[in-house]
């Protein structure tokens, strides 16, 4: 019994979310190997060989590769899918992108977002916006299979010695093509790996006041910023901010939420989250249930107080 773990990469390094989603291959029992598909990924390769619990690292190098194309990677994949046991993806954009069409063509059901291992076949994954659990089981030759990277802690980035060994590249299937990206840049931390994050919602009224209340908190404590639903959709923050069922999943050693009211949506993206302080002046706030420290007050009393004290 074998897994493969499909490496988020760029090229030259791993991306986080693999270190979480080779501790849950780990669990599933048997070897470890990971896929860098790429081009002129060499560094990457050599990055995911040095993380402990990996047995074998797969180098597939092609331009057709570069920018992780979907069609492309998953051909890739396929081509592969013989050897193992079992196929796992972060569940990040990119794994979503591509976990579903490997599943179509081995024509298997896919084991979505899952936060658990309990043995090889069987798996826990949330359900209800995080308000229940199911236990899943699946009796596929292959599990193909999708991590929520904030439910498994993330395997030790050196320590290995995997050998990486080099695949035949699949051919460009022509489908796709990549045009460009926009990446927005910033100092602060990436919202999904941030270890402290300041969080604001409506309440706080306008784009202005968000920048003017949140941004010095977060400031202070070398933190990400995001944001709630409502505050997105109002326009006070970017919607890459948003965190949320419908917005990134987060767990950070800290959550601060300001003005937040807590709906179902928001907590399912935030209540693993390992200390989670809230502020609001409604006191029957849903937000309260999930929070380890309260505080009834007026955020733009408050928030300012911290700065201060900070």
């Amino acid at each position: 019994m074998t897994a493969l773990v499909i490496a988020e990469h760029d090229n030259a390094s791993i991306k986080g979310a693999t270190l979480n989603t080779v501790t849950a291959a780990v669990a599933c029992g048997g070897d470890v190997h990971v896929l860098i598909a790429g081009h002129n990924a060499a560094g990457a390769a050599k990055a995911a060989s040095q993380i402990a619990g990996v047995a074998k690292v797969i180098h597939a190098d092609a331009e057709g590769l570069n920018h992780g194309l979907a069609e492309n990677v998953a051909a890739q994949v396929i081509a592969l899918a013989g050897s193992y046991s079992h196929i796992l993806f972060p569940a990040t954009a990119a794994g979503k992108n591509v976990a579903p069409r490997v599943a179509a063509l081995l024509d298997v059901a896919q084991l979505s977002d899952i936060t658990k291992v309990i043995s090889a076949d069987t798996f826990e994954r949330p359900i209800y916006a995080g308000n229940a659990i199911a236990t899943v089981q699946s009796a596929d030759k292959v599990k193909v299979v999708t991590v929520r990277t904030t439910g498994f802690d993330p395997a030790a980035a050196t320590g290995g010695s995997a050998a990486v060994e080099s695949a035949t590249a699949v051919a460009d299937s022509g489908k796709s093509k990549f045009l460009g990206a926009e990446i927005a840049k910033s100092d602060r931390p990436e919202l999904t790996a941030a270890k402290i994050i300041v969080s604001g919602g409506r309440a706080l009224g306008s784009s202005e006041k968000f920048d003017e209340v949140i941004t010095p908190l977060a400031d202070k404590l070398g933190a990400a910023i995001g944001a709630s639903r409502a505050a997105v959709d109002a326009g006070y923050a970017p919607n890459d901010l948003q965190v949320g069922q419908t917005g990134k999943i987060v767990a950070p050693q800290l959550y601060i939420a300001a003005g937040i009211s807590g709906a179902i949506q928001h907590l399912a993206g935030m209540k693993d989250s390992k200390v989670i302080v809230a502020i609001n002046k409604d006191p029957e706030a849903p937000i309260f249930s999930v929070a380890d420290y309260g505080l009834e007050a007026d955020l733009f009393e408050a928030v300012p107080a911290l700065v201060k004290a900070a």
